[in-house]
């Protein structure tokens, strides 16, 4: 392994950072792509690799005797080639320049503090994709194949606007302001830089945690009851809800229906915990409790007044599934979508068998248990215990792939 210097210098189309002309000088061999060894200044002379494939730019500087210069863009330190190189086992001196996030909220001058980053590069798309779904301010460094046009297509249905950022810091540097709808039919230089912005004229509260509040929020999961606005006590129980949560497995990438979502609480936890969320409801009594209560705690869900199971062939393709109502013929329907995970609650044992045959006809691995909860009731100034409602749950996992 090569113990010669390495310098990863970050470029975004002005001033070098301080000390980049000294290595550039020092350097007997240059990698970089074509779009930043042009922007060089006149006088640098190092015989210069295009950079190509990961393991060949690797095999290159461990094998190169001598100073290196590796140029990438922006600040190599952020989702940038400064990884790769340590996991290697090379140690780089790294001088970076503003990345390509500062450079876009600067141009929009935005603060980015709050701004979640997600690489939607490698196949991770559809997680991008479902964090932008959750989040209100998400910028998403894009790849060929998974680009503002591919992003802004897999948003429809909720209300976004996308800043952007196309060549940031080289000689076709453009920044375009535009909704997520139109996007979608655009074409786009790479490479870019998306910002999905929930509500873009609205400055952002003071941040204490860089890419806004985490999860799980304040005040934990399984929240009580009567933080639900509901009809007749039909809310899934907070205890019941808690083991519900654990089997889907709500996090930030994924996407979750809610079907038969009642009030939504389900839903809404799933959102709290990070998820994307389309919750689908048929009644609309309960359409305008499950949007009151969304708004309540702060959360977006994508909320579709029809009946399953004919509204879900047109949604977007979810990774977990929770069944709140709706029979046998509902649980097929969901089991027969990639899903991984896919929970069922009944109050019956009606349909049991159908609902557990469907899952398992699907490539289910199923397994259920029968939730009985008693809490707490003082009567006759003594503590007692009183029962609530059992609930049995289904919970299928189809295994990965």
């Amino acid at each position: 392994m090569s113990a010669e210097p390495i310098t990863v210098i970050g470029m975004d189309g002005g001033q070098l950072p301080t000390g980049a002309m000294d290595a550039l000088h020092e350097a007997t061999l240059l990698i970089g792509a074509d779009r930043h060894a042009w922007s060089l200044p006149n006088g640098v002379s190092v015989p210069r690799r295009p950079i190509g494939e990961l393991d060949a730019v690797l095999a290159d500087l461990r094998n190169h005797e001598g100073p290196a210069v590796v140029l990438a863009a922006g600040d190599p330190g952020f989702f940038g080639i400064v990884r790769a190189l340590r996991a290697g086992g090379l140690t780089p001196r790294v001088l970076p320049a503003p990345s390509v996030l500062q450079r876009l909220c600067a141009a929009i001058g935005r603060p980015w503090d709050d701004v979640t980053v997600v690489d939607a590069g490698g196949g991770m798309l559809r997680a991008a994709t479902n964090v932008c779904r959750a989040r209100p301010a998400v910028a998403v460094l894009t790849a060929p194949g998974a680009g503002p046009a591919e992003l802004a297509a897999g948003l429809h249905g909720w209300p976004r606007t996308l800043v952007v950022g196309e060549d940031l810091g080289g000689p076709a540097e453009r920044v375009s302001t535009v909704d997520a709808e139109r996007a979608a039919g655009m074409r786009w230089q790479d490479p870019a830089l998306v910002l999905s912005l929930r509500e873009p004229d609205t400055v952002p509260p003071t941040a204490w945690y860089s890419g806004g509040e985490p999860s799980p929020p304040p005040g934990g999961w399984a929240l009580p009851e009567d933080r639900f606005s509901h009809r007749d006590g039909r809310l899934v129980a907070a205890e019941v809800r808690a083991v519900v949560l654990a089997k889907l497995a709500p996090r930030p990438g994924v996407l979750v229906w809610d079907v038969g979502a009642g009030p939504g609480a389900v839903g809404i936890e799933c959102a709290r915990l990070g998820a994307a969320v389309v919750a689908i409801e048929r009644d609309p009594g309960q359409t305008i409790r499950l949007i009151a209560n969304a708004a309540a705690h702060r959360v977006e869900l994508c909320i579709i007044e029809d009946s399953a199971p004919g509204v879900l062939g047109m949604l977007p393709e979810p990774d977990a599934i929770f069944v709140g109502g709706g029979g046998p013929g509902v649980v097929a329907a969901c089991a027969s979508t990639a899903a991984g995970r896919v929970v069922v609650a009944l109050t019956e044992l009606d349909g049991f068998a159908e609902c557990r045959d469907a899952l398992r006809g699907n490539g289910f691995a199923v397994e259920g248990c029968q939730v009985s909860v008693s809490r707490f009731a003082d009567a006759a100034g003594s503590t007692k215990l009183g029962p609530t409602s059992p609930v049995l749950l289904l919970c299928g996992t189809r295994a990965a792939g």
